[in-house]
């Protein structure tokens, strides 16, 4: 049973308005820190388990009624289980599926805004009530002829907010990832040009339908149709597709062989798209994702794309599927290609870095290296996540390493890992495998 969202009836989209609503979460978060050192003086042994999730709800709970870019954010930290303390991870992970939803007056002043006409004088039926709200929009269903549709809305605001929000996530981010404001800046320009695409929806419609077409070789997937005339630059008109999202399926105990023909599904998706078209969906969160009655996977959101040039896919994929890693010093030229090592690292950092690099890419890798492997397995995950725990709490991993490109593709590789995990899927992992220049020669 679902629970039930309370509408909100406005969203700040001015700065000085979601300024002060950061401001004001800033206040909160300080006031949980002193209500947690009080009771510290008075039981030393206190962890910071009640503190983390004060400040998880306050942050999502800000977050949530700003959407946009600042929640995008939450978002992404939430499908990192090293990065964030559990409290935050757990919190988070609603902005994939459930964000509290706009009212109805609000879609309607977007839609005379886009269309200078009520949803109900486009569309034979328009649900005023969404059935899916997340970061950046939320989704309504409508009939028009006789076809039911998905119509996705932008929030108000938040295409023209993305900048200035990522300017006042940025002291939390601090906090939160212990980096410097010089480290995370490379990121957070990667971040903030990923989002103005995401906000761009009639380049998501372009990209949508150029996606789909592309990806409609691979078996067991279905994409909605797009209808361009419908849609604008805040508001997407698709078919809709019915189907479970993630979470729902898995409630219904599916079988095995359910489990793996969708795991299959997503692996064949996301590999295709790496290593045939150099660019990938990179926002692999289960919110993008529904399971047909008929049991395929339903592809819902194209509006995150990461191109891949080639002065980073041929280093970076070249370690995971050829031999290099057993040579030393090709493995560290690929390394200082990539910006892992450094040019003022000396080689007492050299041989540090070589060395963790090895072991994570090694890890990363595990599934290539054979025919078939079992996402089911957890003693993988636990040296995975154990691993990456480790490295996030070394002094020498705080300043910040890898060209900016490891963002999205780290985020949509580790993305699929987890979802083929949560799904218990064992796929052949050698549908579409990275493929160089050097092969067609």
């Amino acid at each position: 049973m679902s629970e039930i969202r309370k509408e909100q009836n406005s969203i700040p989209t001015s700065k000085v308005e979601r300024s002060a609503k950061f401001v004001k979460t800033g206040f909160k978060i300080g006031g949980n820190y002193i209500k947690h050192y009080s009771k510290k003086l008075f039981n030393p042994d206190l962890d910071k388990t009640e503190l983390n999730e004060d400040n998880a709800t306050d942050i999502y709970d800000s977050l949530s009624e700003l959407k946009g870019s600042a929640l995008k954010v939450a978002q992404m930290l939430s499908m990192d289980k090293n990065l964030l303390p559990k409290a935050y991870t757990d919190k988070f992970a609603q902005s994939q599926y459930n964000a509290p939803p706009l009212s109805g007056p609000l879609i309607v002043q977007t839609f005379r805004k886009y269309f200078g006409k009520s949803p109900e004088q486009i569309y034979d039926k328009f649900n005023l009530k969404s059935n899916n709200a997340a970061s950046i929009g939320q989704v309504h269903q409508a009939e028009l002829n006789g076809k039911r549709l998905a119509v996705k809305i932008q929030y108000p605001g938040v295409g023209d907010s993305i900048s200035s929000d990522l300017k006042l996530v940025k002291p939390f981010a601090f906090r939160l990832l212990g980096m410097s404001e010089k480290e995370l800046d490379v990121y957070m320009k990667e971040v903030e040009e990923r989002l103005l695409e995401e906000t761009d929806y009639e380049l998501e419609v372009r990209r949508s339908v150029e996606f789909s077409n592309a990806c409609s070789v691979l078996n067991n997937i279905v994409f909605p149709e797009y209808y361009p005339e419908l849609s604008s630059k805040r508001i997407i008109t698709m078919s809709w597709i019915e189907g479970k999202h993630l979470r729902e399926f898995l409630e219904t105990n599916p079988s095995q062989e359910l489990r793996n023909q969708i795991g299959q599904a997503l692996w064949d998706f996301y590999n295709f798209q790496q290593h045939e078209l150099r660019a990938v969906h990179a926002d692999p969160h289960p919110g993008n994702f529904l399971i047909t009655p008929e049991g395929k996977l339903g592809i819902i959101d194209f509006g995150c794309i990461k191109e891949m040039p080639e002065d980073f896919y041929e280093p970076f994929f070249g370690l995971t599927s050829t031999d290099i890693l057993n040579d030393r010093e090709e493995t560290i030229k690929a390394f200082r290609e990539l910006e892992m090592i450094l040019p003022g690292d000396n080689e007492q950092q050299i041989d540090f870095f070589y060395r963790m690099y090895h072991q994570m890419i090694t890890l990363f890798a595990k599934p290539y290296l054979s025919s078939t492997f079992d996402f089911g397995q957890t003693s993988y995950f636990e040296e995975l996540y154990g691993f990456g725990e480790r490295i996030s709490k070394m002094p020498e991993f705080k300043q910040a390493r890898g060209v900016k490109h490891f963002i999205y593709v780290n985020r949509t590789n580790f993305g699929l890992y987890n979802i083929l995990h949560e799904l218990k899927a064992e796929v052949k992992t050698d549908t579409y495998k990275p493929h160089f220049a050097a092969d067609v020669i």
